[in-house]
């Protein structure tokens, strides 16, 4: 038989022996305790880890496309390059190229007559900018997304500059179907 230990201070109480069921209960809450404080966390990063690749993979993919991708480009690039894509606008495709010297958005997309202006006041201009039998998208540019600006259509552009930080544009507009124009744009940053 055991004698249960006398307190040796005034200040420490007295513990009665703890039974086998209390015993394993705190073993138990202990270990839950422990997988919590560490599954969790480490959950949360299996879960940041793969939505991180995914994005990655998205990056790469748009990195490695060759031409205009059919699609519009985000938000975010839309408002750096100061491209403000009419609402209900067809067609819409982009193509972005960066160096050390300069970052290009090209974009393309088809709109209404409403849509036109409103795009050009988005941009900072107006259509009484715009000169009749002028391409202002240089043939570099143009190759480099296969742009082909034929004698046969009637062609209108401007070139609205900015200083900088704020991006330079190119914009030339097919305006054989004049109730919908198709418009072409190079926006070019320099940081």
């Amino acid at each position: 038989m055991t004698v249960p230990r006398q307190p040796t201070s005034p200040d420490e109480s007295f513990r009665p022996p703890e039974g086998r069921r209390h015993m394993l209960l705190r073993r138990w809450l202990t270990a839950i305790i422990i997988v919590l404080l560490v599954g969790i966390p480490a959950g949360y990063l299996v879960i940041s880890a793969e939505q991180s690749r995914d994005s990655g993979r998205d990056k790469a993919t748009e990195s490695s496309a060759q031409g205009l991708r059919d699609s519009w480009p985000s938000q975010m690039k839309r408002r750096i390059f100061e491209v403000p894509i009419p609402p209900k606008s067809k067609k819409v495709a982009y193509f972005e190229t960066s160096n050390w010297k300069t970052s290009r958005l090209y974009v393309q997309f088809n709109t209404t007559a409403e849509g036109l202006d409103l795009f050009l006041e988005g941009v900072g201009t107006s259509r009484a900018e715009l000169l009749y039998g002028e391409i202002t998208i240089g043939s570099r540019d143009a190759r480099t997304v296969g742009w082909n600006f034929t004698s046969e259509k009637i062609w209108a552009g401007a070139t609205h500059d900015q200083s900088r930080p704020r991006p330079s544009l190119d914009i030339t507009v097919d305006l054989t179907n004049s109730s919908h124009p198709r418009v072409y744009v190079v926006s070019q940053t320099t940081p």
